[in-house]
């Protein structure tokens, strides 16, 4: 069985129903509660790579600390935006699973079906 991690926000109901299709196939994963254990710059970069996707696809640009820290300025580098997430993790994008190589953004919560 392939190992799955979850980056997970429990006051999240997209995230608690993710976790639970996860575990409504006999999955017990990897718990990651990002806002308490933020990822590092260089897990953001792995799991960039994993999604297909530029920093700022993983960005939840509705956040109201999305807009007053800055983060809509163009000119901000990809090193920026990262380290961005990694001091205010609350503007990642959520949930996001991994397992067999792969990661997505569940959202819809029925996205990780295509992950498992």
């Amino acid at each position: 069985m392939t190992p799955v991690t979850i980056y997970y926000n429990p006051k999240c109901g997209t995230c608690r129903k993710t976790l639970d299709r996860i575990r409504a196939k006999s999955i017990e994963p990897t718990i990651v509660e990002y806002l308490k254990d933020p990822p590092s710059a260089a897990d953001l970069e792995k799991l960039l790579a994993l999604l297909g996707m530029e920093p700022r696809d993983l960005m939840r640009t509705k956040e109201p600390l999305y807009a007053e820290r800055g983060l809509d300025n163009p000119a901000l580098t990809r090193r920026q935006l990262i380290q961005a997430m990694v001091a205010f993790p609350i503007v990642i994008q959520r949930p996001i699973v991994v397992a067999g190589g792969k990661a997505i953004v569940a959202r819809p919560p029925e996205r990780v079906d295509e992950l498992l």
